[in-house]
């Protein structure tokens, strides 16, 4: 084994030496000038001020690039806080909308549902032979029968055949009846006939369901189509069942012998109806005419 050359150190280059000792010349020269400068503010400030300012010069560019990263950074953050919280707010203020737009429908609904109510107990006050008032709680749009479930059966009087109505005209009669509902055939289904008369000139007809949501009208009197689209009918009365005077439907298309029409009551818009009882026209006597007056006769 070969012994190292007298004089090395091992594990210690000579660049590796001279690295420390430039080293530690420039600590030692850096703490000397800072003495000096310590020492040149203290004794002489106003000479000073000019290494001061030099100073200044030299690290205002460095202090104004660190100041822009900095309110980059800043203004980086702070935007994405602002865009967070504008689009909390939108959502905030989406909800709010959709909340206030329900509670505008819900005033309207509530509006609506009180003016049926209304014009029903109207109705009710005008009709001499009402039974009872009941919502119309479903119909039937699908099949070709056509029905409304009514909330108001047996228990409030109501009975097989009675004739339903709302403030707007003629729903149907009672098919069923529960102890608290009633089905309802409506005047549109096929099984359904109502005897009408016009009211433009008061003519006779006959109004018969179609089983999809419209009427199929026709004349009594045989001749030229007396309708004319727009025109209204009401029940006649004859017949039974249907008091006089009630609106049916407005008339829509003509047909060669008749026409086509659509019922004035719609149940999907009715909230309310009211049930009263079957007419019978014989019942409708008219009031017996007054007595003469007796002839006075002179006494002799």
């Amino acid at each position: 084994m070969v012994a190292p050359p007298a004089g090395a150190r091992p594990g210690w280059s000579r660049r590796a030496q001279y690295g420390l000792f430039f080293t530690l010349i420039a600590t030692i020269a850096g703490i000397v000038v800072g003495l000096i400068m310590l020492v040149s503010s203290l004794v002489a400030p106003s000479s000073y001020a000019a290494v001061r300012g030099a100073a200044l010069d030299i690290t205002a560019p460095i202090t104004g690039s660190m100041r822009s990263v900095t309110m980059t950074v800043r203004g980086l953050t702070s935007g994405a806080g602002d865009y967070w919280d504008a689009a909390r707010q939108n959502d905030q203020l989406r909800h709010d909308n959709r909340a206030m737009l329900q509670r505008m429908i819900e005033a309207e609904a509530i509006q609506l549902e009180n003016a049926q109510l209304k014009a029903v107990l109207q109705l009710r006050e005008h009709s001499r032979e009402a039974v009872a008032t009941g919502r119309i709680v479903g119909s039937s749009f699908e099949s070709p029968r056509r029905f409304a479930v009514l909330s108001a059966g047996s228990g409030d009087g109501v009975s097989v055949g009675m004739p339903v109505r709302t403030n707007a005209g003629l729903v149907g009669r009672v098919a069923e009846v529960g102890r608290f509902a009633s089905r309802i055939l409506l005047i549109s289904d096929r099984a359904s006939i109502v005897p009408a008369r016009l009211l433009r000139g008061g003519r006779p007809a006959i109004s018969t369901g179609r089983g999809d949501g419209t009427l199929d009208i026709r004349p009594l009197e045989v001749g030229r189509n007396p309708f004319r689209i727009g025109d209204l009918l009401m029940t006649s009365g004859t017949g039974g069942i249907y008091p006089p005077l009630v609106p049916v439907a407005k008339i829509i298309r003509l047909d060669d012998d008749g026409a086509i029409a659509i019922p004035l009551a719609d149940p999907s818009s009715s909230s309310f109806a009211i049930v009263e009882r079957p007419f019978e026209p014989l019942a409708e006597q008219p009031p017996p005419p007054p007595p003469a007056p007796k002839k006075l006769t002179a006494k002799p």
